[in-house]
């Protein structure tokens, strides 16, 4: 499987922090995306925003929807360019069975989480999730401001 093991490289393109927010990720994942070539020079000059789109799993393949990748000034004049056109996943058929039968049948919900550059390729790590409910978004920025102050207790000593 194509499970990442480390967190998000220093390469990275575009986080989705909201979603880490929101949402509770309980599996991640390595997707290729089919990307057309002004939409790779405007990755490379980083002008994507990931923060509102979506997966969608139809007919046994992955579509990512609402991101938004905004050309380059320098973009050819005969490409009719679209910023938010849905985008294909390019994953195993099992992971792509995994996630369907854990969002069909238990209830979660599949978010992008960051995009990235692996050996010249933009990747999409996306999380298999489960919604967070108002007070788990309390405790959560509780405890990291709980981490926050025992690090600066533990500096001044």
């Amino acid at each position: 499987m194509s499970k990442k093991k480390n967190k998000t490289p220093g390469n990275a393109i575009a986080l989705n922090k909201k979603a880490r927010h929101d949402y509770f990720i309980e599996d991640e994942f390595e997707a290729g995306i089919a990307l057309l070539g002004w939409e790779v020079k405007s990755l490379r000059a980083g002008k994507i925003q990931i923060t509102e789109s979506y997966i969608l799993l139809k007919d046994g393949e992955a579509f990512l929807f609402g991101a938004l990748i905004t050309p380059l000034p320098t973009a050819s004049t005969h490409i009719k360019t679209d910023q938010q056109r849905t985008r294909k996943l390019l994953l195993h058929r099992a992971e792509i069975n995994r996630l369907r039968g854990a969002v069909e049948r238990k209830g979660y919900t599949v978010v992008p989480t960051a995009m990235y550059w692996r050996r010249g390729k933009a990747k999409l790590e996306i999380g298999l999730a489960k919604g967070k409910k108002t007070y788990d978004k309390r405790q959560t920025e509780k405890d990291r401001d709980w981490q926050l102050q025992k690090q600066r207790l533990l500096k001044q000593r």
